[in-house]
């Protein structure tokens, strides 16, 4: 007796293609103009764009400017992404991109300008850390300080291995994921991680363990 194949429609799809469904999902809709699909998209990259801006910017504040920017840019050429990579891939590219710009722009016009240190600036920056009631305020507070410590090291490193640092790190995006947004071959992309995270750690031990004060002893009393 000859057998029969059967198919289970109940098996699980793999993430690599629930993501891709989700994505061609999204994109249809944002191409039919669905209010909807404009809300995902919003939610689904506000938060991960705007952290991915103020971690590259030399100036944090910018953030805000940068991250409409992606958005506008995204829904003006919707119709231009292919699914050739994934669609958090081809924003990604977009929000490097206009970092860049970013940096030209204010490069060429802004470099002599000193603007006010305001408070809501820099804190919108870092992400705050989920509240444990189970966990002491000094827990929370250390929490703050290493993250901040972590974020200012970030900030004083080469911006090409910050780029490539941030997105493996932080944004967990592979090899592959990550030469498309840079538009570098992977050995690049693994060599500027490897120096990227060595210079981080250098960055990091100087702040923990700066060099030795001067020994200076005080004269005579008079």
């Amino acid at each position: 007796m000859g057998g029969s194949l059967t198919l289970n429609l109940h098996q699980s799809i793999p993430r690599e293609a629930a993501v891709l469904l989700e994505d061609i999902r999204l994109v249809e809709g944002l191409l039919a103009g669905e209010e909807t699909a404009y809300e995902t998209l919003i939610d689904r990259f506000q938060q991960p764009v705007y952290n991915l801006a103020a971690r590259l910017l030399d100036n944090s504040r910018d953030a805000g400017d940068v991250s409409q920017e992606v958005f506008l840019k995204v829904f003006r050429s919707i119709a231009q992404f292919r699914g050739q990579s994934s669609l958090r891939t081809w924003v990604y590219r977009i929000a490097v991109n206009e970092v860049h710009n970013r940096k030209r722009w204010v490069f060429r016009h802004t470099r002599n300008e000193v603007g006010l240190n305001e408070e809501s600036g820099e804190a919108a920056v870092r992400e705050r850390p989920i509240v444990d009631p189970s966990r002491s305020p000094f827990d929370h507070t250390f929490d703050r300080e290493k993250h901040m410590l972590i974020e200012d090291a970030l900030a004083a490193i080469n911006p090409n291995f910050r780029a490539a640092v941030v997105l493996r790190d932080m944004e967990d995006l592979s090899y592959d994921e990550i030469a498309a947004v840079l538009q570098i071959s992977i050995g690049t992309v693994k060599s500027r991680i490897m120096r990227g995270r060595e210079a981080l750690r250098e960055e990091l031990l100087g702040r923990l363990n700066p060099g030795p004060a001067l020994n200076w002893v005080p004269g005579p009393a008079k």
